[in-house]
């Protein structure tokens, strides 16, 4: 299966750039912002909602470790979330601290111990985004597990280091033995006199080190790695679901190309046999089939199309039926007006109308009689198919025999549908069969209206003679 992404519009076959905007169904039908904007995000070959396309060159090749996705990562939003948790943590630290020094009868300014900490702790806001970016650049996997430890040993010594440093510039961040009080880690305020500040470091380093590595770097790490896991885990659903469309694509084109070829050779044998007989209504039969043919490559990517526009593709094919059967077949139609534009697979009609005629109406020596009736109810559309033959024989288990049309047809309602829809064929108590349809009714939208031009749209209640 190809997995490229497509690079022009299906509507306006504009050139889509790689990572420009573009818009998909679950088909992976590909339409520009425009012609989305147009067809008010709905697909104009499946009817499905549209969505935004991954911005990426292709999709994941299938040897492609998904657990190695690097998070897209949002600058603003990453620095913003940093110091809000950072500024959290400071303001819950100060209150906890307060509180123990208050039950401990021990006194502590309010003020000091909110500057402590969040001296000790804001100045971890600014390197947080370093390490999540880090830690998405070099995850930790099973085969690199030794070399990326070390790599992350010698990142949470580094980040102690910086931490350090930042935390010296905030007044209340240096424990002063000689004083027992906290106090600025630059200046020594009782003999008003620079302190020694490499001393100073290292003290504070060597206090701050394993508990800003095990303390903070790790649970960093910790985190962006759940955070690439999900996103790796969203990746593969994303990539289940296309490959789930494009299988259900495919069974959907083949299925539909099964039918294609059904009613030509069985239109080609008519019109061998006519040629011997009676070369008008063959040469006739000729021009309908070229139309039929036309109709055909017109929609041959097509799934589905509006009911009127599947009346008209019925009605060419049944024109060249009434060449064969002349006046011994008549065709009646009571179609509601709010189902003409509602969505139908197409090529839906044609076969079970087409197993109408070899099994009912050629088995007759009198004129015969079909109906095709439809109807809205209960937010499904339902659709019958009757004629008035000998109706169907029964196979040996009891069950109606039945050709590769409706097998077909069955299969390719369960694809698009699921378990909301029905299919069911019997035969009528006053003679012939009946085939009933049921599936959702979607109404097409009016950005996918074919020109009036383009469609016959038959009356409701008009009569094919």
């Amino acid at each position: 299966m190809n997995l490229e992404m497509k690079q022009r519009c299906e509507k306006c076959l504009t050139p889509l750039a790689a990572e420009g905007e573009a818009y998909i169904c679950s088909f992976e039908c590909t339409y520009c912002a425009a012609c989305t904007l147009k067809l008010k995000n709905i697909c104009g070959h499946c009817g499905g909602e549209l969505v935004r396309r991954p911005r990426r060159t292709s999709a994941l090749p299938s040897s492609s470790p998904l657990d190695t996705v690097i998070p897209r990562i949002r600058p603003r939003l990453t620095w913003a979330a940093s110091v809000g948790v950072w500024i959290f943590i400071s303001l819950a630290s100060t209150l906890t601290i307060y509180a123990m020094y208050h039950a401990s009868s021990r006194s502590m300014r309010f003020g000091t111990d909110l500057a402590m900490q969040f001296g000790e702790n804001l100045t971890f806001a600014p390197l947080t985004p370093l390490v999540l970016a880090f830690a998405w650049r070099f995850p930790v996997r099973k085969s690199n597990w030794r070399k990326r430890c070390l790599q992350h040993l010698g990142a949470g010594i580094a980040f102690s280091v910086v931490h350090v440093g930042l935390r010296s510039l905030c007044p209340d961040s240096y424990w002063d033995p000689v004083n027992r009080e906290w106090s600025s880690a630059l200046w020594n305020s009782h003999l008003h006199a620079f302190r020694d500040f490499p001393a100073v470091f290292r003290t504070m380093f060597l206090e701050s080190v394993v508990d800003d590595i095990t303390a903070v770097y790790i649970p960093i790490v910790i985190v962006a790695h759940l955070i690439s896991y999900y996103k790796s885990f969203r990746e593969r659903e994303l990539r289940a679901r296309q490959l789930e469309g494009q299988l259900a694509k495919a069974r959907l084109q083949t299925l539909k190309s099964q039918l294609q070829p059904h009613f030509l050779f069985n239109t080609l044998h008519s019109i061998s046999a006519l040629m011997l007989t009676d070369v008008i209504a063959a040469d006739r039969m000729m021009t309908s089939l070229s139309d039929l043919l036309r109709l055909t490559l017109e929609n041959n990517g097509t799934q589905l199309t509006t009911l009127s526009r599947e009346l008209e593709f019925l009605d060419v094919y049944l024109s060249i039926e009434k060449i064969r059967f002349e006046d011994r077949l008549s065709v009646f139609l009571d179609i509601a007006p709010v189902c003409l534009d509602a969505q139908v697979p197409h090529l839906l009609l044609q076969p079970l109308v087409e197993n109408a005629v070899r099994h009912g109406i050629s088995k007759r020596s009198s004129p015969g009689e079909i109906q095709i009736v439809s109807r809205q109810e209960a937010g499904n559309l339902h659709l019958w198919i009757r004629d008035n033959g000998p109706g169907l024989c029964e196979a040996q288990d009891g069950t109606l025999k039945h050709g590769v049309g409706l097998r077909v047809t069955r299969e390719r309602l369960i694809v698009l549908y699921g378990s909301d829809q029905c299919c069911q064929i019997e035969n009528r108590p006053e003679g012939g069969a009946e085939v009933h349809l049921q599936f959702p009714f979607l109404p097409t939208d009016p950005a996918f209206a074919v020109p009036d031009a383009q469609i016959a749209t038959p009356n409701p209640q008009e009569r094919l003679a």
